[in-house]
Parts: structure tokens; C-alpha cells; sequence
């Protein structure tokens, strides 16, 4: 029997980029005290009220079939929440609620790719979004970015891949590299996508953290929300990873087709997550900054740190919850790198390499353990980094 090009070639026949976080987690299966700096779980869990929140709907009988295009509730919340932040007029038409922001990018790619048209994403790149484009049916193509651009896109990058694409899928604050993206990056990728009629996949789940700079969404910007779908998601801003609750926004008119698609495919997200995610935005700004102050706490430690060494470069960490290092002055890749630290200290990091072939040479430190410890292994890093160095310009 045979299966589907589409399921067999999701990762291009290639590793999925989680070979050094699949061996640490064996490796603390089998009783090894291994510092996790891999994925974005936040250390801390889902707030008690929202908790609360949630067990009140559910047991007031919300646990039955929700609406498939979201709570009317959860979608004017939304629609309100996102009016607010960018000015550009939202209704509940404009909204879908999906399981979570990976669902989100997955449907959004479905309702503008064809099956051949080419979809672009830009290098360095969360994991799985060129998967999601080859699960949609397109052709994933990257567009590299630079280290010495602090990995912000320029115009003539994207201008030099978009022969045969219908979309860009973009994403800031940035998984993995930290950085947020400028408005003068923005009015270029806007330039682009209006000259070459692309449509722009927003990725914004990290817009609640931002510690420099300011978090602009293209949806604001001339002639682009009708090109724009937004995906968002409760997972960073309210650390709720595990209820998979995500939004799409965008024209009312591609929200319809959503609906359609959320109706042969998902059938919905449960009413009292909703309930519970309609509480939690409604919470307002001090419960996010509460979420979000960890990561603005370890990004200010990890700055004095890496200030007071001269082997470990870090792209400026600006927003999320991640560190890109640059350690090529080692001479190893960045999966070397992960799997030497490994070995030799037991602290799990993402290689660079995971995230695209424009990370090489880098290694991503996510900062979701406590702050002792994430200074402790951070300060391993740069010395076993300074170390590898020195053995690197001896031998060169």
C-alpha cells in the first residue's frame, strides 16, 4: 500500500530539526539530570483563574460541540482585542478560532496555496512551517536572511524568490532568533507583497513580548489587510500551550472559506477553553505582563552576561522568549555545538541548523527555567564556548 507524497515528504525527507531535543529527552528518560533550554513552555503554568474559569463553563455544561467558527463571545473578544492594538476596523466575520496558532498557519496556507503554487517563509524559520506549507500542498521556499542583518529581511531577499509564489509567511517577534521586526522591514515586505500580489501570513503570537522596540502587525499598514491573515494563538501571551486555542484574521470573505474548512477538518475548538480564553483576554494587560515578566527578567540577565565575554555573540534578543547565540568562533556548527554541550554538561540548546541553513553556526537558548539556573547554564555555555574557542585557534 501505498501512502500520500503529502504525509511521506512533510519534512522534505530530511530530519524534522529536533534530533538534539529527542536525545535529551531520552536521556532524561533514562535518569539524567539534563538542563532543558529547548522548547517555548513557559516554567510556569496556566494561571489559577483562567483555570477557574475554564472548570466553571465545563461544569455548567459547555463541554458539548461548540460552534465551529468559535463563541460568538470569543470572537468579538478577539476582533475587539486586535481593533485596539492596530486600528484597522475587526468584527467577529473577520475571526476564526482554531486549535491553536499551528492550526491556524496550517489553514491559512490552505485557503490561499493551490497545490504547486509556491509558498514563501523566511530563513531562519520556526520549525515546522515549511512542513505546513508542504501539508497545504505547496512548495516551500525559503528566503534567506543574514546574521550581519540581525536576520531582518531586506526587499531584493524576498524580490529574488517570489517567481511562482502566492504567499509569504512571516513572523515577529521572532521564533527563533528574538528579533522584532522594523518598520522599515515591514513597509519593504508590504512593498513586496502588494507589488508581486502575494498574501502575507502574519505570525504574532509572541506580540506580548517585547522588550525593545515595538511590535508592529502588518495588517496596519496601507492597502494590506485586505491581503493579510493574522495568526495568534494563547499558548505564549497567556501560558496556555496545552488548551490549543488559536485565531485566524483576516477579510471576512477568506474567514468564510475557513469556516468551511474548520467544518470538514477540526469541527472546532471546545466551548469552555473558549470560555476560558474569552477570561483570559479579558483579564486585561497586568495578567500578560505577569506571564511575560520571566522572559524580560533572564533577557536582562543573559545581556550583563554575554556583555562581560567576547566568544558568544547574541542577535539582539528584542521579544519571545529566546536567545540566539552566535558561536562560530568555535568552530563548530551549531548542532555540534548542541551535541558537545550536551555531552559534556548536560544542557539541551537548539542547534541553529534546526531553524534553517541561515542559523548555521548559532544555537537557540530558550530562557524557561528559573532565573538561578538560567543564569548557571548560561554562564556554562559561554565558558565551555571560550574553551572550544581557544582549542579552535590553536589548531587553525
Amino acid at each position: 500500500m501505498k501512502l500520500s507524497q503529502r504525509i511521506t515528504h512533510l519534512t522534505g525527507g530530511s530530519s524534522d530539526g529536533w534530533d538534539v531535543f529527542y536525545r535529551a529527552r531520552r536521556m532524561i528518560s533514562d535518569g539524567y539530570a539534563v538542563t532543558e533550554l529547548t522548547i517555548g513552555e513557559h516554567d510556569i503554568r496556566t494561571d489559577p483563574s483562567i483555570l477557574e474559569a475554564m472548570d466553571l463553563s465545563a461544569r455548567q455544561g459547555h463541554t458539548g460541540y461548540a460552534m465551529v467558527p468559535g463563541t460568538d463571545l470569543l470572537r468579538d473578544t478577539v476582533a475587539a482585542r486586535l481593533q485596539a492594538r492596530t486600528g484597522v476596523p475587526t468584527t467577529r466575520n473577520n475571526v476564526l478560532i482554531t486549535p491553536g496558532g499551528q492550526s491556524a498557519l496550517f489553514a491559512a496556507h490552505v485557503a490561499v496555496c493551490d497545490p504547486g503554487d509556491v509558498g514563501l517563509f523566511l530563513d531562519p524559520y520556526y520549525a515546522t512551517y515549511p512542513g505546513t506549507i508542504r501539508g497545504a500542498g505547496a512548495v516551500a521556499r525559503a528566503v534567506q536572511t543574514t546574521a550581519e542583518d540581525t536576520f531582518q529581511p531586506r526587499a531584493e531577499q524576498i524580490e529574488a524568490a517570489v517567481d511562482g509564489a502566492v504567499s509569504l509567511l512571516i513572523n515577529t517577534p521572532n521564533n527563533p532568533t528574538g528579533v522584532v521586526y522594523s518598520r522599515e522591514t515591514l513597509d519593504d515586505i508590504a512593498t513586496v507583497c502588494r507589488n508581486n500580489d502575494l498574501w502575507l501570513i502574519s505570525d504574532e503570537v509572541y506580540d506580548t513580548q517585547v522588550w525593545d522596540g515595538e511590535h508592529i502587525s502588518p495588517r496596519t499598514l496601507p492597502n494590506m489587510a485586505e491581503r493579510t491573515l493574522v495568526v495568534g494563538s494563547m499558548s505564549k501571551s497567556h501560558a496556555m500551550t496545552g488548551s490549543r486555542c488559536g485565531w485566524v484574521v483576516g477579510p471576512e470573505e477568506v474567514i468564510g472559506h475557513l469556516i468551511n474548512l474548520a467544518t470538514h477538518t477540526t469541527y472546532g475548538v471546545p466551548g469552555f477553553i473558549q470560555d476560558a480564553a474569552s477570561f483570559a483576554l479579558n483579564a486585561g494587560a497586568e495578567l500578560e505582563e505577569q506571564i511575560a515578566a520571566p522572559f524580560r527578567r533572564r533577557r536582562a540577565l543573559a545581556v550583563g552576561i554575554l556583555e562581560a565575554q567576547n566568544t558568544v555573540g547574541l542577535i539582539p534578543a528584542q521579544g519571545a522568549m529566546y536567545l540566539m547565540l552566535d558561536i562560530r568562533a568555535t568552530g563548530l556548527s551549531g548542532e555540534g555545538f548542541a551535541n558537545a554541550l550536551l555531552d559534556t554538561h548536560a544542557i539541551a540548546v537548539m542547534p541553529g541548523e534546526s531553524f534553517g541553513s541561515a542559523a548555521a553556526g548559532h544555537v537557540r537558548v530558550a530562557m524557561t527555567i528559573d532565573d538561578d539556573r538560567f543564569a548557571t547554564a548560561l554562564n556554562t555555555i559561554c565558558e565551555f564556548a571560550a574553551d572550544l574557542a581557544d582549542q579552535h585557534a590553536v589548531t587553525a
